[in-house]
């Protein structure tokens, strides 16, 4: 096909006439074909998957504090830790997705992996917690510098092919953000208990709370190995189109077969950063979930100083209590967010959802009130919302970027798009954390002080309620440029079709 012909890379399908596409009843009501539904069963266990995936996030976030309350260590050790394993996670995931995307076994392009990665991985989860005590804080550092390394790089190797699978297991518009959905509500279940984790570790179950990392390790890797191989054998691929090019001749592992291997890495990851609504996707992520976790990071300090006077323990409780109600209420967003995208539209949906949440900012800003500090729970609800939908809807849309870009570029690349994708949210959760800090200490926050001033209060609770309103309101903004809706996928999936008629024998 030649380059007139691809159309560009900015939503718009190639041509400008719009065939009667297909999908829809005589009553022009959008229908999933038989063929593109996805078994019952397949969404479960893809699901499952997910599950795992916010499992190892929500354990060893809650867990990692051990190293400095359990065992003593330097907390910026413990910072280095965490900052280099991810470096090495954030830099394997593009990786991997290639390596995945141009895989050709008679598994599957992504089943293997996912079996593999599920299985190392949560052996290497249970055992780099089972720590004795006692010991330097050198030996400490260096041997969970080395394990979790270890862990995120074999972690990787079941979670970006896991990601791509979901894009390929349907091609029809409104069966992509049902498979996410029902995804997205086993991995928000986690997040119900997870900020609960702690009280479990030191709870009088054990006699410190090594000993209930130790326990707990055992029990969230055997979950990863046992549960995270549904996915491998129970999800089939669906066949690579016909149409998409796959390479005639694989370089060989030979230097030149490495340099031509490397070069089409590169190439693929700056055409992936050409393509304007996979931009315009990771940017509106970027601003909603970055923002929202930057708000957060100021959370605790506003319910210490401000609401509680310096209380720790009511403070946390509140927060354990808006972190749960804010999952339960995801749970429910998410279970509206099919019913939400076929009436309105995938764009439009996550828009209104997002703006739902401003409305969350506002009340959560009124609700840190010193006399009445439950009120801050009515701001769970509308908050929910925006990160409820957010992944859930993004990864439909991700799906369907897919779809165009093999109409655009004639290949089909998932595993290099969700690795990229998630890379960026990886990137902003660090640049979270590190602006987190500057801001903290630009409000004149002052550790020492029983007391903070009211300018830093004033700001604290400006960052914590501004930031994430500003972010999610700019995201709406770029959403509104993004052009690819369902009449627009479609039109793209009847050319895909077209396409391979021809190229079918």
């Amino acid at each position: 096909m030649r380059a007139d012909q691809l159309g560009r890379c900015d939503g718009r399908p190639a041509g400008g006439r719009r065939r009667n596409p297909p999908g829809f009843d005589s009553r022009g009501r959008s229908v999933t074909p038989p063929d593109d539904r996805i078994p019952l069963v397949q969404k479960l266990a893809y699901a499952l998957g997910i599950f795992v995936n916010h499992l190892q996030s929500a354990g060893l976030d809650a867990m990692v504090v051990i190293l400095n309350l359990g065992l003593g260590m330097d907390p910026r050790l413990v910072g280095i830790i965490s900052f280099v394993s991810r470096g090495l996670d954030a830099l394997s995931d593009p990786v991997v997705g290639y390596i995945s995307d141009t895989t050709a076994s008679r598994w599957g392009r992504r089943r293997p992996y996912i079996l593999c990665g599920a299985l190392m991985s949560g052996l290497i989860f249970a055992a780099m917690w089972q720590l004795p005590t006692g010991l330097s804080e050198q030996f400490y550092f260096w041997c969970c510098l080395a394990t979790f390394s270890l862990f995120y790089l074999a972690f990787t190797l079941f979670a970006t092919p896991l990601i791509a699978l979901g894009y390929e297991l349907t091609a029809d518009y409104h069966e992509r953000t049902q498979l996410q959905a029902v995804a997205n509500m086993f991995g928000q279940a986690v997040w119900i208990g997870a900020p609960w984790i702690y009280a479990f570790l030191a709870s009088d179950l054990f006699d410190n709370t090594v000993e209930g990392v130790r326990v707990l390790a055992i029990i969230i890797g055997g979950a990863m190995c046992v549960v995270g191989i549904v996915p491998a054998l129970v999800c089939r691929e669906r066949p690579a189109s016909p149409s998409a090019e796959t390479p005639t001749r694989k370089p060989r592992l030979t230097a030149h077969g490495v340099r031509e291997h490397t070069g089409k890495f590169f190439r693929e990851l700056v055409a992936v950063f050409r393509c304007r609504p996979y931009v315009k996707l990771c940017t509106a992520t970027f601003l909603v979930f970055n923002g929202f976790q930057l708000g957060t990071t100021f959370s605790l300090y506003v319910l210490i100083y401000y609401i509680f006077s310096g209380d720790n323990q009511q403070a946390g409780t509140l927060l354990g209590a808006f972190g749960t109600g804010t999952a339960c209420c995801a749970l429910g967003v998410i279970a509206l967010t099919p019913w939400l995208s076929r009436r309105l539209g995938k764009r439009t949906a996550l828009a209104t959802t997002i703006a739902i949440s401003l409305i969350g900012y506002v009340l959560k800003w009124f609700g840190y009130d010193p006399q009445r500090p439950y009120l801050l729970l009515f701001a769970c609800p509308f908050v929910a919302f925006g990160v409820g939908s957010l992944f859930t809807l993004i990864s439909s849309m991700l799906a369907d970027v897919c779809d165009y870009n093999e109409l655009v570029r004639g290949e089909r690349r998932e595993g290099v798009f969700g690795a990229v994708y998630w890379w960026m949210v990886k990137v902003g959760m660090a640049l979270a954390g590190l602006l987190g800090g500057v801001l903290l200490s630009a409000s004149g926050f002052d550790v020492d002080l029983a007391a903070q001033s009211q300018a830093t209060l004033l700001q604290l609770r400006l960052f914590d309620v501004g930031i994430p309103f500003v972010t999610s309101a700019l995201a709406i903004g770029v959403l509104m440029t993004y052009s690819i809706d369902e009449s627009t996928a479609r039109d793209i999936r009847a050319q895909l079709e077209e396409r391979r008629s021809m190229t079918l024998p």
